[in-house]
């Protein structure tokens, strides 16, 4: 998974004509490191969205702007619009990650 290193980075991925699912993070967060395992496997078997790990301590004020208050949290763009979130502070599943992912305008 690519790590978002800057907002500039972020303000031309999310304008691309392909499927972008930022997931927001942190390193000391518990429910994060549940879903890692398996992030792998996420990105091979949807190789044509782009997945980029942002580190939520490094990147408060994007989190604030795009209302990112609990994590592990996902934000999905395409074109430069918005196509889907699954934000909360709750602990995420394999399945419940999927049914998001399936759930996005291709």
């Amino acid at each position: 998974m690519k790590t978002l290193e800057s907002i500039e980075q972020y303000q031309d991925i999310i304008k691309g004509d392909k499927q972008t699912i930022l997931l927001f993070s942190a390193t000391w967060c518990p429910d994060c490191r549940v879903i890692e395992p398996f992030l792998p496997e996420l990105e091979e078997a949807y190789n044509e969205v782009q997945f980029y790990y942002v580190d939520r301590d490094e990147f408060i004020d994007l989190c604030a702007d795009l209302s990112v208050f609990g994590i592990p949290s996902f934000v999905a763009f395409k074109n430069g619009e918005e196509t889907g979130r699954f934000v909360s502070k709750d602990r995420k599943s394999r399945e419940e990650i999927e049914t998001f992912i399936q759930g996005l305008s291709k």
